[in-house]
């Protein structure tokens, strides 16, 4: 898909920009391509010989899809707490994968049990959050934890709660969908 393409590039092109590097930004406008200027929240993920390298988001749609894509790049590249900052030497090693998030719906459940029915691993991508605290994962994270209450666990520890917290009925539970794809995949 063109805008797919266009995305991908932009968001390389954003990064290799703060690296001083030779960046060919894509061409297509908002004329040519609308729904880039749309709004979605996105995650751009960054992945160096298959392991995480960085990745950062934004889950509510607040500014149009490619500048929510160039910015999250720039943050995932250089601003991930979890990471040193991309050099320009690694950058031909990095691939990047983009995620576009259906808006988050707050999910009705009775109870712990409830909840686990409802979760659609692989699917679902979780917003966690009880007072201040908060966490999200991806869909694609269900490949690392496919079991529910592992992965609401891990969830929970992101967000700074006990582990169990999720069965808490102060716990609020949102879910959203995403498209994601990446240099590697066909787009």
């Amino acid at each position: 898909m063109e805008e797919q393409q266009v995305l991908l590039k932009a968001a390389r092109s954003a990064i290799s920009a703060l690296l001083g590097a030779d960046c060919h930004p894509p061409e297509a406008t908002a004329d040519t391509l609308p729904a880039l200027m749309e709004t979605h929240g996105c995650f751009v993920t960054l992945h160096k010989a298959g392991k995480l390298r960085g990745c950062i988001g934004t889950i509510e749609p607040a500014n149009a899809l490619i500048i929510n894509v160039k910015d999250n790049a720039i943050k995932a590249a250089f601003s991930d707490p979890r990471f040193p900052p991309v050099t320009a030497e690694e950058l031909p090693e990095i691939e990047i994968e983009i995620s576009v998030l259906t808006i988050p719906k707050l999910l009705d459940y009775t109870d712990a049990e409830d909840l686990l029915r409802k979760l659609e691993p692989g699917v679902h991508g979780v917003i966690l959050s009880q007072g201040w605290h908060a966490a999200t994962f991806l869909p694609q994270v269900w490949a690392q934890l496919p079991r529910k209450e592992s992965f609401l666990s891990n969830l929970c520890v992101k967000a700074g709660l006990p582990q169990t917290a999720w069965k808490d009925k102060k716990t609020h539970v949102k879910v959203y969908e995403v498209t994601y794809f990446s240099e590697s995949s066909n787009c």
